[in-house]
């Protein structure tokens, strides 16, 4: 799907020859026995039959064992994280900078995008961060489970996420939200030579140009952890913030409170107008589930 739609975006007359669906060859098992009838060295045996998928953000794990959902995978599946009982028992802090939503330094240096990412991969892969083991849904439909390694770009989401919740306000966090599974989707179907992704990257440019400044992480045991967040355009203002603040009236809130309920309360009067004209009695109001085993 994804090669095949990126040709044809480029070359739609193109006539595309894929051998898994020339030959005669249906499993790993058949594909492993003609590499060895014919000499061909592999870096998979019957026995370790996974599939994997390599690049530089992250490695997938497919196949084999992986497909009972009940198996739990062994250490020596893992080829870019440690487990996080093996991970150090100090933590480590590491510090992100980001210049319009690009990650661009580690620790106050600069690093190029590739280099940056070699870097954080090797930190958290060694504190154990970065492992997924997910069922999830093939674009025909069927369920497959996959494990994955993502050490490096699970630190720069956490960050670049933390950084656009200190700087971006609530509405526009929330449509970023609500189009990043569309985003998703669009790149999982390989729809990316497409308007609705061009259309797409220009709200994410939009969005991105005040994402500057740095989180810091600390790392430990399988977990990236938020210990600090700097911007220069920060929406963060302590003044206002603070439970000490003088920065708005307090009394101001009856009027806003009032204003907010007003369809709330519509509806509360037009139940009991309701009820009146049905000769019931008015709908008593819910009182709160008392559940004191919550407080044993």
């Amino acid at each position: 799907m994804r090669f095949e739609l990126t040709y044809a975006a480029f070359a739609p007359g193109i006539k595309v020859i894929a051998p898994w669906r020339e030959w005669t060859i249906k499993s790993r098992e058949d594909a492993i026995s003609y590499a060895e009838a014919r000499g061909i060295a592999l870096t998979v045996t019957k026995e370790k039959i996974f599939s994997r998928d390599h690049n530089l953000w992250h490695i997938s794990h497919e196949g084999g064992p992986i497909e009972d959902p009940a198996w739990e995978p062994s250490e020596d599946l893992f080829m870019l994280t440690r487990s996080p009982e093996a991970a150090p028992d100090r933590p480590e802090y590491v510090e992100i900078g980001f210049e319009a939503g690009y990650p661009v330094a580690i620790n106050g240096e600069p690093f190029g995008p590739v280099q940056l990412i070699e870097v954080l991969n090797e930190l958290s892969g060694r504190h154990g961060i970065g492992r997924a083991d997910i069922v999830e849904d093939r674009f025909v439909g069927m369920k497959s489970r996959g494990i994955y390694e993502t050490p490096g770009g699970t630190l720069l989401y956490t960050a670049h996420r933390e950084l656009e919740q200190l700087v971006l306000d609530r509405r526009a966090l929330a449509l970023k939200d609500q189009l990043a599974q569309r985003y998703a989707d669009l790149c999982y179907e390989g729809r990316w030579w497409t308007t609705e992704r061009e259309a797409l990257d220009a709200l994410v440019d939009t969005t991105q140009r005040r994402v500057t400044g740095s989180i810091r992480l600390k790392l430990y045991k399988g977990n990236a952890i938020i210990a600090g967040r700097h911007s220069p355009l920060a929406l963060y203002d302590e003044k206002l913030a603070s439970f000490s603040s003088e920065g708005y009236d307090h009394a101001d809130a009856a009027g806003f409170i009032r204003l907010v309920s007003i369809p709330t309360a519509a509806e509360a009067q037009q139940r009991r107008q309701e009820a009146q004209l049905l000769g019931g009695a008015a709908p008593a109001v819910p009182k709160a589930a008392s559940r004191p085993e919550f407080f044993d």
